[in-house]
């Protein structure tokens, strides 16, 4: 594939870790084996970052990892990551900065960071104030990711309730257009998409449809776009026997129709399509949903943008 084509390279989202780079590893090797093109580092676990900032040796370590494998590289910022936390802000801040530093000495062209939340509001008012807060930190960090050459990417995530404010994807849509910063694109994670519509009564067709055009990396995973009805669940097997939540389960095992999906929609230049799916627990299913995601991406890239 060619930086040129709106989807550009197809991989995996790394095992979380630890700290010692081991799962990572192990994640790469499969990846390499399986010939995926891109690999998402999933650097919210390996402790690579101390009080805002990076640690250098454990960095160092870190990037003669990578440098091993052939594959383009992005990176998955801090699960937590809230640019609505208005007691916390600088801090956020503090540790996208670093991770876009490290973004830059490992040669990853994106940086993922999720979408605000906070307690939700009584007043429209309050609601627009989160989001300005939101996009005046994007519009300060997108500059920051300018100068290392990295496109900052806005994921759309769900709520956990109705107590919760998120953005829908299309008001992450209207996130990025507001802010219009060429280093700042959206990030569909359709899964997300599914159950946050699925909660608010909302076509989620429609959602991803407004996201598509500001959109420049994409979370592939397979749900059923249930809200978490119920929470407790004596093994994880239990909720995708339930087929309830955020099951990041390999392609086919939900109900998302993704060729109807990727015959439909268009995507930024240079995007990649990364599979959040856990390369250890779904191991002998990796092959299987790289194959469909590599036919997505030519059913998208032989279409007219």
């Amino acid at each position: 594939m060619t930086a040129a084509q709106p989807i550009a390279g197809i991989g995996f989202l790394t095992a979380v870790g630890d700290g010692d780079l081991a799962a990572m590893a192990e994640s790469l090797e499969v990846m390499t084996e399986l010939g995926a093109d891109a690999a998402e580092l999933s650097l919210w676990g390996e402790e690579v970052i101390a009080g805002g900032r990076v640690l250098p040796e454990r960095a160092r370590r870190l990037v003669e990892l990578t440098r091993r494998f052939p594959l383009r590289y992005s990176v998955h910022g801090q699960v937590s990551s809230n640019f609505m936390d208005a007691a916390h802000l600088d801090l956020q801040k503090a540790v996208v900065r670093a991770m876009l530093e490290l973004c830059d000495q490992l040669g990853a062209s994106v940086l993922v960071h999720h979408g605000g939340t906070a307690p939700m509001p009584d007043e429209q008012e309050e609601r627009a104030r989160l989001d300005a807060m939101e996009r005046a930190a994007l519009a300060e960090l997108a500059e920051v990711a300018r100068g290392y050459g990295v496109r900052l990417v806005l994921e759309n995530i769900f709520a956990e309730s109705a107590q919760e404010y998120r953005q829908t994807p299309a008001e992450v849509a209207a996130t990025v257009r507001t802010v219009g910063h060429p280093h700042l694109a959206g990030l569909i994670d359709f899964s997300h998409a599914y159950i946050e519509s699925t909660r608010r009564g909302l076509d989620w067709r429609e959602q991803i449809r407004a996201m598509a055009p500001v959109t420049g990396h994409l979370h592939v995973h397979d749900s059923f776009g249930r809200p978490y009805s119920m929470t407790r669940f004596y093994h994880p097997a239990e909720a995708t026997a339930l087929g309830i939540g955020d099951l990041h389960l390999p392609l086919g095992w939900g109900d998302i129709p993704w060729e109807d999906i990727f015959g439909e929609l268009a995507f930024l230049p240079d995007t990649l399509l990364i599979l959040e799916i856990d390369p250890a627990q779904y191991r002998s299913e990796l092959a299987e949903s790289l194959a469909r995601a590599r036919r997505l991406a030519a059913l998208r890239n032989g279409r007219p943008a």
